[in-house]
């Protein structure tokens, strides 16, 4: 691996969205801060009401659980800083800092794909082999699931970040993106990036198209087998009980797969277009998921109802008894 000085460059530079006029620069940071606001309410909801309901002790639950810290962890390594820089017009990030944004980017993306693997696979368990589910996957076995897919994610992003630290960066320190990711920096390197930029494509290839490829097996199987039913209420509620995670799963790969397809066929973009796609595809997600669960399954959305409830009633009580 050739060894660089990287002394002459002690920090890189986002750029967000290079064209984006200096005087929507205040709007893009409000909208950004509401992003990771509602990121951040929206899936501590989900947290607490698995916390305060045990009825949600489910290993359903406990995947949209892991779904939901991972969401959190991922919004707060990559929007405080792109926020900063429009908010503060603080757009600089240090060499290590940068490393270190790099290795969790792309750990929890890797983690996010996993889970939603476990998800396609508790779908595929449920409605095709549905007297094996509850022996099969239990909430044990679930948690042996989650805890592998956060600890088999960590070994490729670590070594990407190893072996592109000690590169020489010794030409230009900005970043044409809204946070550090692997190609943004070794493009910067003053070195063949080919030795490092291919086997980082063929880890994001595994990680995406590996559990792309069980899901799209899983919920072919499930089609089938929802086709058998002769009762058709027994298949609405069938394809009902996994179209929450097809839509959230739909979310993470449809653009990625688009934008992975398109670089390959010649479609070209824009460096604001190519950036906002990255952006939507990487950030609307785990602010929409959780409205999903809500109003979608069933058990989340009636233990979000309780709530209210108990929040609400107490009052009245309180506004009667002062009444009277």
């Amino acid at each position: 691996m050739p060894q660089g000085n990287h002394s002459t460059v002690t920090e890189f530079i986002l750029t967000g969205f290079p064209g984006l006029h200096p005087e929507y620069q205040g709007f893009a940071s409000v909208v950004l801060f509401l992003v990771y606001f509602l990121t951040l309410t929206g899936n501590a909801t989900v947290l607490f009401l698995f916390a305060t309901d045990r009825s949600l002790h489910k290993p359903m639950y406990y995947i949209i659980l892991n779904l939901s810290a991972c969401d959190i962890l991922f919004s707060t390594t990559t929007l405080p800083k792109i926020i900063s820089k429009y908010w503060f017009q603080s757009g600089t990030i240090s060499f290590t800092a940068c490393f270190i944004q790099m290795y969790f980017v792309h750990y929890l993306g890797s983690v996010n794909s996993l889970i939603l693997f476990l998800m396609a696979l508790d779908r595929y368990l449920a409605i095709c082999h549905p007297l094996r589910y509850p022996l099969v996957l239990k909430n044990s076995t679930i948690h042996i699931l989650s805890i592998s897919a956060w600890i088999i994610a960590k070994p490729c992003p670590l070594m990407m970040v190893i072996r592109a630290y000690p590169l020489p960066y010794c030409a230009s320190n900005i970043i044409n993106q809204c946070y550090c990711d692997h190609i943004g920096i070794t493009m910067l390197a003053c070195t063949d990036r080919a030795l490092y930029g291919f086997p980082a494509l063929v880890f994001a290839m595994v990680v995406l198209l590996g559990p792309l490829a069980f899901i799209i097996f899983s919920y072919g199987s499930i089609i089938i087998t929802v086709l058998k039913i002769a009762n058709v209420q027994g298949r609405l509620k069938s394809l009902s009980t996994c179209s929450t995670q097809l839509i959230i799963i739909s979310l993470y790969y449809l653009p990625r797969c688009f934008v992975y397809l398109a670089s390959n066929v010649g479609i070209t973009f824009s460096a604001d277009v190519r950036i906002v796609i990255i952006m939507l595809y990487s950030l609307c997600p785990p602010m929409i998921n959780p409205l999903i669960y809500c109003l979608r399954a069933k058990d989340m959305r009636e233990s979000l109802w309780k709530q209210f409830n108990r929040k609400t009633i107490p009052q009245k009580s309180q506004v009667l008894a002062i009444s009277n």
